[in-house]
């Protein structure tokens, strides 16, 4: 297998310049396993675990069409209701499909209603009806514009993305919980865990109720993205606050696939608006109405000042996020995008081969929102030269950011965090992606590459990587690797350079205003260009390059 490093940046036309460590950990809800379905005696749970566990689902159906089945979590015990996606259904429904946000099921005029059924555990599956489908029209229109506008596809079609299914489910569903609250989505950067049922959940029980761990990615109103694994058959599984037990946030619409392979994020859509359209809409009430009801937080009105309305208490203290993640900027240079890196008040640090194409490039920060600098390359690596680096001067400040803390060690398996205009450039903004720093590449004993297993994708080339815990940078992306063989790219498998090796040759610019202080960039030796062709010092010439 031919593999090489692939630059992360979106070019060609005007198109394209956390997970944490994670395991996909099954179960069968209570009773289940450790590591598969219902094999297996399951240890001890968090009380954040057990939750998602004991109200995840899988909803199949028969009848007219190709049966289908995809993940669900219940939204209540007593009556029985549950939540899932409701894409499969797309394709019954006539066209064009009711208007509203929430159709009954008397409303779809399905020719014939399919027959749904509902396993939440290591038992048999149990007959359900369908009440309506749901549809938020605030995650749909963005959504649509964002697959149009990235190059990325979703697993379910993209008119069925944002519809979901609400079911009630008979008698006998077997022990089970369910959501506690649905809460609104937690802060960009705060982990999530989602609870699904890929591949259907197989009738084996083998991917019931899986628990994949990640944080959230980025958002746009309803409109989520997440960084946790999901496969072919998460679609409406449930995303679950990794702060507060059994407060459901979102369900998953649909993993995202770009043209080489599946991109390590999905589309999320909050929770509380699709409760608020089922309760808003005709034809639910009773039991079913009051269930819902509780799971949403009651309405009052706004405290006054410096008062808290008890009603509402606060939410835990999330990790916040460094403030130099704000550090993170877009480069545009025309014909292609990346990422960068402010640093000082008039310098961005960003890659050589975001800006190789001699176009003129503009810096655009994330605050205030529209503001765009003009930009000129001051310096960059040559293309024989390992690091992959250019230096920008602003015409304009900065907007005010604390600098950033500099990393002077690497601690290998500490959780980090990458910061970038990947995937969708500048239409949502900088997107945060979680994971370890999986190896630190030293060359007589200092370090010259770092790896990590965030999910790294075309755009984010230049982007920041930061500690998770300590705030500190640790350097910037260069790379994700590409299977040569196959044309696959693997996100999670990704290059940076530490900020030990840039650091001193920008404090020296800084000093004295000459370029030329930035040449000692250029003067690698042997050594550190065998690591960064991905080989070993003894091997023979690559079959690929960087």
């Amino acid at each position: 297998m031919s593999v090489a490093a692939e630059r992360a940046s979106a070019n060609g036309g005007r198109g394209r310049a956390g997970e944490r460590p994670m395991a996909c950990v099954g179960a069968a809800g209570p009773g289940g396993g450790d590591g598969g379905g219902a094999m297996g005696a399951e240890r001890e749970a968090s009380p954040w675990v057990s939750c998602a566990l004991s109200a995840g689902c899988v909803v199949s159906a028969s009848g007219p069409g190709v049966p289908w089945s995809c993940s669900g979590v219940a939204l209540s015990a007593r009556p029985g209701l549950v939540l899932c996606h409701g894409g499969a259904l797309a394709s019954r429904l006539p066209r064009p499909p009711p208007p509203g946000a929430f159709v009954p099921a008397a409303r779809l005029r399905l020719a014939r209603e399919p027959e749904l059924r509902v396993r939440r555990g290591p038992g048999p599956a149990v007959p359900a009806r369908l009440l309506g489908l749901l549809r938020c029209p605030a995650f749909a229109a963005p959504a649509a514009r964002l697959l149009r506008a990235g190059d990325v596809r979703a697993s379910a079609p993209e008119a069925a993305a944002g519809l979901f299914a609400l079911v009630r489910v008979g008698a006998g569903a077997g022990a089970g919980g369910a959501a506690r609250a649905v809460g609104a989505p937690p802060p960009r950067g705060s982990p999530l865990l989602v609870c699904a049922c890929p591949f259907g959940g197989r009738r084996d029980g083998l991917f019931l109720n899986t628990l994949s761990a990640g944080v959230l990615c980025n958002r746009r109103g309803p409109l989520l993205l997440g960084d946790a694994r999901c496969l072919p058959g998460a679609e409406g599984g449930g995303v679950w606050d990794g702060r507060r037990p059994g407060r459901l946030v979102a369900l998953v619409a649909a993993p995202l696939h770009g043209p080489d392979g599946p991109l390590g994020l999905a589309l999320l859509c909050a929770a509380r608006p699709l409760l608020r359209a089922a309760l808003r809409g005709p034809g639910l009430d009773g039991p079913d109405a009051r269930a819902l009801r509780a799971l949403l937080p009651p309405a009052s009105p706004p405290p006054g000042p410096g008062l808290r309305s008890p009603r509402s208490p606060p939410s835990p203290p999330s990790p916040p996020s460094p403030p130099a993640w704000a550090r993170a900027v877009l480069v545009d240079a025309g014909s292609a995008w990346g990422s960068g890196l402010g640093w000082g008040r008039r310098l961005v640090v960003t890659c050589r081969h975001v800006v190789a194409h001699g176009h003129p490039v503009r810096v655009k920060p994330q605050r205030p929102k529209g503001l765009v600098i003009q930009a000129r390359v001051v310096f960059a690596t040559q293309d024989t030269c390992p690091y992959d680096v250019a230096v920008l001067q602003l015409e304009e400040d900065l907007p005010e950011i604390p600098e950033p803390i500099l990393a002077d060690r690497f601690h290998k398996g500490e959780e980090v965090n990458v910061v970038g205009f990947g995937v969708f450039g500048q239409a949502c903004g900088p997107s945060v992606t979680a994971g370890i720093l999986s190896a630190v590449v030293t060359v007589d004993d200092e370090p010259v590459m770092l790896q990590t297993t965030c999910a790294v994708h075309r755009g984010s080339s230049g982007g920041p990587v930061f500690s998770t815990n300590s705030g500190q940078l640790l350097g910037i992306v260069a790379s994700n690797t590409r299977d040569n063989s196959t044309g696959t790219t693997y996100p999670h498998l990704n290059f940076s350079i530490p900020i030990t090796v840039l650091q001193p040759a920008l404090r020296e610019y800084i000093r004295t205003g000459d370029p030329g202080s930035l040449d000692r960039l250029n003067r690698a030796d042997e050594q550190v260009r065998r690591v960064w062709r991905l080989q070993k010092a003894a091997a023979s010439r690559p079959r690929s390059r960087l």
